[in-house]
This record gives C-alpha cells, sequence and structure tokens, in this order.
C-alpha cells in the first residue's frame, strides 16, 4: 500500500533549517521507508515509540530523528529534529499534547 506523506508546518521550519545535503537524504529516507512500510519496525532505522501516546515512530536518518504517526494510509510527519535535541523534542511535546 502506498501512503500518503504529509508534513506539518513545524516539520516544513524543521527540514528548511537543514542544509540542502541533509534536506535531500531526509526526502529521499521518507520516500524510502515511509511510503510503503512505515510500520516495519528494524533494529536500527524505524523504532516504535513506547511511554508516549504521540508521536508512534521515529526514523533515523543519520543524525537527523524523523517523528511521525500512521493513521490508515497517512503518514504525518510531526518533527525533524537533530538526534542532540530529540530527548528534548519529545518531552515538550508530551507537555503540549
Amino acid at each position: 500500500m502506498r501512503h500518503e506523506i504529509l508534513l506539518a508546518p513545524e516539520a516544513l521550519e524543521d527540514l528548511s533549517r537543514r542544509d540542502a545535503v541533509r534536506r535531500a537524504e531526509v526526502r529521499a529516507a521518507m520516500e524510502k521507508h515511509l511510503r510503503h512500510e512505515p510500520t516495519k519496525v528494524s533494529k536500527s532505522r524505524i523504532k516504535l515509540l513506547r511511554d508516549v501516546r504521540r508521536p508512534g515512530y521515529r526514523l533515523r536518518v543519520g543524525e537527523i530523528r524523523v517523528f511521525y504517526d500512521v493513521s490508515g494510509g497517512v503518514v504525518e510527519v510531526l518533527a525533524i529534529v537533530p538526534k542532540s535535541q530529540a530527548g528534548k523534542w519529545l518531552s515538550e511535546w508530551e507537555v503540549a499534547e
């Protein structure tokens, strides 16, 4: 099944903050991993997040983390942050929800 990938406004901002090479890497990884099997957990690439309601998944792209949810045929990308900021983003997201 081919999923639609939607980027939240915050995720678009996050992506625009990356340099052109990182943006291309993140876009390619989202296309490759989220378009067809966004819930296929792997040892290092896609992780099902526990102990948080949202987001449900994390995609690792080098030092960048893509947090997203899957609902039906839609993948909603919530944030694209460096690894160093991932924990902070998750804790703020939980409080905001």
